[in-house]
């Protein structure tokens, strides 16, 4: 999928699945990246939209309660013209593109511009949904068949081929999609035609998702049971004795943090799978981006004098990271540390020294600057010369106690943090709904960002918000704007956070 160097570009028709992002198949996932513009829908996790390249083109087409954003003659108008344009064209939908997505009609009109394309299948809602609520679509000795209709049609009786007689008559399972609004019709045309009105039915609205909402019911009582329970589209109704297997094999929604999705206001990493594992969905809404200083001036000069110091001391993955960015970059030799002793701040910084083959000597127990003096030892600094590479903005506690008590430290700025640019709509949205359960921050900057992207109403968006804070600093910054925080680990780390969240919940019986 590289980029296209001839007059006329290429589409991807991909399948973004039903909702939880994990659902997004590898080469779906391939095709977004490479993608020059994506054109997407609404049902779709938005969540997908941060593995787009920063420099594609984000075309909205989707449609939401009966508005459409685009109608489909100019969805397909787009697409062509963006292709011609000679650019590579993701046409981004939700489930699969050829199940009810409308896909073949893009593929028909591409077909006849003579435009390359690719369809990536993606894991329709009529198949996901039910597995998410408990409910096998066959099942041995209950369903050996089941049929996917599209409930829209229950209304139109010019345009519908539903066999609805047939429909009655099948012994599968019957899976309805976008039938919420015409629950009543369909409901009577399959009783009419001789379906038991006892038979089993499920209603599940936002399958797959952390507000996914599964109701029971008889077939007879479904358009009350939706009206009584205010089921809104989206919806997949699943119609048949498979039903009956939910209270056995539910097993979505009995995770601990089923229900639960977490704000994480910096980059994702791996130690925030623990959450999703647990059943919560990760909302990823970075407000700080790590990025090289705007002049290497100072650690150039302190790497050019390495071998002076007798300690160098890392505080995070981050200064790593960026540290052995530029030590290379300058041609230098790994073995040039050698006689220098190092000191990490946590196991997750001493980890990322490991990925160089480097081991280190000390790591305190505590990671605040008191703690590190007194790992150090107080009486042992006098004289010692210690290198930290840190970022632009950070405490200057250790560095103090260091010179008050003899020592020699350069603390070269080595990374720094800025704002992206992010579009806060679908979050405040999120947030007044009340969609957003748990609120991370992992530094003072991650909250303080938080409130400038958001405006004036952040604060009162997060009132009823649970908050979670990496440490005490963190935790100072977001209570001096009145809001309370109700998690924070012994641990300054990520990973402790989590943790932390997942007992909050689960009340540590996990």
């Amino acid at each position: 999928m590289e980029k296209r160097t001839d007059r006329t570009g290429k589409v991807y028709l991909v399948g973004a699945g039903p909702g939880d992002i994990g659902l997004l198949t590898v080469k779906g996932l391939r095709c977004l990246q490479e993608a020059d513009v994506v054109v997407y829908d609404f049902h779709l996790n938005a969540q997908i939209l941060n593995y787009i390249h920063k420099d594609a083109e984000f075309i909205y087409a989707g449609k939401r309660g009966g508005h459409h954003e685009m109608t489909q003659e100019e969805i397909n108008r787009l697409i062509v013209e963006k292709a011609k344009e000679g650019k590579v064209v993701c046409r981004l939908k939700g489930g699969d593109p050829f199940v009810f997505g409308r896909g073949g009609e893009e593929a028909e009109v591409l077909a006849e511009e003579g435009i390359e394309f690719e369809v990536v299948p993606g894991v329709s809602s009529a198949i996901a949904v039910p597995a998410y609520a408990g409910i096998p679509l066959t099942h041995r000795g209950l369903s050996s068949s089941f049929v996917v209709v599209p409930g829209s049609e229950a209304t139109d009786k010019r345009q519908s081929h539903i066999d609805w007689e047939a429909l009655a008559r099948t012994k599968g399972t019957i899976v309805f999609l976008m039938a919420v609004r015409n629950i009543e019709e369909v409901t009577k045309r399959l009783i009419d035609k001789g379906k038991a009105p006892d038979t089993p039915v499920a209603i599940i609205r936002w399958g797959t998702r952390a507000d996914q909402k599964t109701v029971i019911s008889k077939l007879k009582n479904l358009p009350s049971v939706v009206n009584n329970q205010e089921i809104k589209p989206p919806a997949v109704v699943v119609i048949g004795d498979v039903v009956r297997l939910r209270d056995k094999l539910n097993w979505y929604e009995r995770k601990p943090l089923f229900g639960q999705r977490v704000l994480v206001t910096r980059e994702s990493s791996e130690a925030y799978r623990k959450l999703e594992e647990a059943g919560a969905e990760v909302f990823l809404f970075p407000t700080i981006k790590v990025v090289p200083p705007e002049s290497w001036e100072e650690l150039d000069r302190c790497i050019e004098m390495l071998q002076q110091y007798h300690w160098i001391v890392f505080t995070s993955g981050n200064g790593v990271k960026f540290f052995f960015q530029r030590f290379f970059e300058l041609k230098r030799d790994i073995r040039e540390l050698s006689g220098i002793k190092l000191c990490a701040i946590g196991p997750k910084t001493a980890d990322a020294l490991a990925g160089f083959g480097l081991r280190v000597d000390l790591v305190p127990e505590a990671y605040r600057a008191e703690g590190l003096i007194d790992t150090f030892g107080k009486d042992e600094i006098k004289g010692v010369k210690i290198l930290l590479p840190r970022a632009e903005k950070a405490r200057e506690v250790f560095p103090e106690m260091v010179r008050a008590l003899g020592g020699v430290i350069d603390i070269p700025v080595t990374y720094r943090t800025i704002k992206p640019e992010g579009h806060a709509k679908r979050l405040k949205r999120f947030l007044k709904e009340g969609k957003i359960t748990v609120a991370t921050f992992t530094s003072g900057a991650t909250f303080t960002n938080f409130c400038e992207m958001l405006g004036e109403e952040a604060v009162a968006l997060l009132n009823d918000v649970t908050i979670a804070a990496i440490g005490p600093v963190t935790a100072k910054t977001i209570e001096k704007a009145g809001l309370k925080v109700h998690i924070m680990p012994k641990e300054t780390s990520v990973e402790a956070m989590v943790e932390e969240i997942i007992k909050y919940f689960t009340k540590g019986e996990i």
